[in-house]
């Protein structure tokens, strides 16, 4: 299955029937948790500093940076700038089906000593000409394990009673800005792979699995493209990226199997070879651990998500 986070208790109070909101404070960040309980649209949010949502129950949909509204569903996240005004829509909201949310807000200070350290450690201490920082090109992040595991971890640390939440709280926040700086620095890289395929080994490498997608790619073959042994590859793309080699491969694979059963009516065996799978039982279960549905389903069900 997709990793989501985990839904929160549902409030006993309520203040209002729209946005009705919990708040636990720390000492670098405020966790909010929204639930609405009546069909409602263009409601405006807007937050004072960098703010990390994440559904866990129902559907919105959401306006922001001016870009095509968009269902927002459990598992996923969206981040923005302070300042940045959301306009949510809750179609579906009723009372005995609301909607939750999280808004998880960081100090501008904390955001920007997280990753003064992180661009520290790698243009410093590993030589790479990487300027790391937080950007907006990529905002909404769909049922990432690793974000979401954190988010679920954050959750339970703020609003749990244990004196030293402030300290776990603080490692995992920062475990979550690098996360979400890799997930950002990976869609940057792979965006720009087809163009400037030769402006680093990044850019190389991506490009190589893109151009060979469809074809057996051994681990072998891309560290030998990206000038390193083997073992410092698998560690190299790590820290770059915050996934495995593999799991990148995989992710692309699985993005291209999505839009062939959208719009190709040929078998999932053969949908699977024409992504690069050799073995279709393998493709299956790829797909199922990443979309929590197997690619019969997928097509079936169909996948209407933007407005």
């Amino acid at each position: 299955m997709p990793a989501r986070p985990d839904p929160f208790p549902l409030s006993d109070r309520l203040d209002t029937l729209v946005e009705n909101r919990r708040v636990f404070n720390l000492d670098h960040c405020e966790l909010n948790i929204y639930e609405s309980y009546q069909q409602a649209y263009r409601v405006p949010l807007t937050f004072h500093d960098f703010v990390v949502t994440s559904m866990l129950r129902g559907r919105k949909v959401m306006h922001i940076f001016g870009d095509p509204a968009f269902d927002y569903l459990p598992g996923e996240s969206v981040i923005a700038p302070a300042g940045e005004t959301m306009v949510i829509d809750f179609p579906d909201a009723e009372a005995n089906r609301p909607t939750q949310c999280i808004a998880l807000t960081v100090d501008a200070a904390y955001v920007r000593d997280t990753v003064h350290y992180l661009d520290g450690y790698y243009r410093g201490e590993k030589g790479e000409d990487t300027e790391w920082s937080l950007r907006f090109n990529q905002y909404h992040f769909d049922n990432e394990a690793e974000v979401s595991g954190l988010i679920n971890k954050l959750v339970r640390v703020c609003s749990c009673g244990d004196k030293a939440k402030n300290i776990y709280a603080d490692l995992n926040l920062k475990e979550l800005l690098i996360r979400l700086i890799q997930s950002q620095h990976l869609y940057q890289i792979s965006s720009e792979a087809g163009r400037h395929e030769n402006q680093s080994r990044l850019h190389f490498v991506l490009h190589y699995i893109h151009e060979h997608l469809t074809e057996r790619i051994p681990v072998d073959t891309l560290s030998r493209k990206a000038y390193l042994s083997r073992n410092m590859f698998f560690k190299w793309f790590k820290e770059q990226f915050g996934l495995t080699p593999l799991d990148y491969v995989n992710r692309e694979r699985i993005r291209l199997a999505k839009e062939l059963l959208a719009t190709s009516p040929g078998s999932i065996s053969d949908i699977s070879a024409r992504c690069g799978f050799t073995d279709v039982n393998y493709f299956v279960r790829v797909f199922r651990k990443s979309e929590g549905v197997t690619p019969g389903a997928y097509r079936r069900a169909g996948t209407p998500r933007a407005y």
